[in-house]
């Protein structure tokens, strides 16, 4: 595993990390198309058998977020033990799968990893999915929950609603940079697992890992024509990898991680590459012989354990920064 600048390749993909390697050859993909039931069945199922013990926290307790602006929004609020000195910040996260899978049981381990990782309170979002839901459902949501977190959410569990870092991991990634572009003085800073950014998956690593592993350019266009049904890929909301991408230059500090075998490694290094450009700070962690969805596997994955903690620092970081900042 390192740490490299913003939009630094690595030398080559290299070999697979042994315990990677074994999960890939029994589960060869993590999310291919088919009955959407049985999909998202199975999605759950791998983060059941891989995720491990889940991280100590406090409290956890299910809400529901309602401003009528969306339809109510459930929510999974995490409180940490111990947390970090200060006044507790909070971590807005939004799982992945594709805009299609994922709920707030499948992605319970990463929460708790990132609230004991912080430090800091953690609020999962289980957002509206697609095709049920496309483009800009999701999104909204998620600005509504960023809402909710940055004053009754915060009022209701006692964090400072200044204090607040977007998180989220694929599909959840980018939902996270929208809400984030949507009230960019709400937030302090940025962790994103390998986002999904790119609407026309022209990047190079969707040549290089266009069969896997785990994830395939085949099903990430289907993912992304689903996602956006009736949305241009063109419209400013989506840019963010374009030359004067909406939002970028607003953007707060950053960490992108990145699987080293992923046909979304190139959307993370040019979203990174794109806020150095405009003088944001961002740091990439580049996850040697790692796959697309390996921070679901940290009871199988030591590389995901690690990333996870570095991405809970981080956000801890963040917070203690604006805090000082605001004294």
């Amino acid at each position: 595993m390192s740490t490299a600048g913003a939009g630094a390749p690595a030398a080559g993909p290299g070999p697979l990390n042994p315990q990677v390697q074994a999960i890939v050859d029994a589960d060869p993909t993590d999310n291919e198309p088919g009955d959407l039931v049985a999909v998202r069945g199975a999605y759950a199922a791998i983060a059941e058998r891989l995720g491990g013990s889940p991280p100590t926290v406090a409290a956890v307790a299910d809400d529901t977020v309602t401003t009528g602006a969306v339809p109510p929004v459930p929510v999974r609020v995490y409180r940490p033990d111990p947390p970090a000195a200060g006044r507790a910040g909070v971590v807005v996260f939004c799982h992945g799968g594709g805009w299609q899978l994922g709920d707030l049981d499948g992605f319970d381990r990463v929460a708790r990893a990132l609230c004991a990782g912080s430090g800091h309170h953690v609020v999962s979002v289980e957002y509206r999915l697609a095709p049920e839901h496309p483009f800009p459902a999701a999104r909204d949501d998620v600005v509504a929950v960023l809402d909710w977190a940055s004053g009754p959410g915060a009022a209701a569990y006692g964090w400072d609603g200044r204090h607040v870092v977007l998180a989220g991991d694929s599909a959840g990634a980018q939902l996270a940079i929208l809400a984030g572009q949507a009230r960019p003085e709400a937030v302090c800073g940025q962790v994103l697992g390998y986002p999904a950014l790119d609407p026309w998956c022209a990047g190079a690593s969707y040549t290089t890992f266009e069969h896997g592993p785990m994830l395939t350019r085949e099903v990430m266009v289907t993912l992304w024509a689903d996602y956006l049904a009736a949305t241009d890929p063109d419209d400013p909301a989506l840019t963010v990898l374009r030359p004067g991408g909406a939002g970028l230059a607003a953007a707060p500090s950053t960490l992108v991680v990145l699987a080293s075998h992923d046909v979304l490694r190139d959307d993370g290094l040019a979203y990174a590459a794109a806020l150095g450009e405009v003088g944001v700070p961002v740091e990439v962690r580049d996850c040697a012989g790692t796959v697309h969805g390996f921070l679901r596997w940290a009871g199988a994955v030591d590389a995901a354990g690690e990333a996870l903690a570095a991405m809970g620092a981080f956000a801890g970081r963040r917070i203690a920064e604006r805090r000082s900042a605001l004294k």
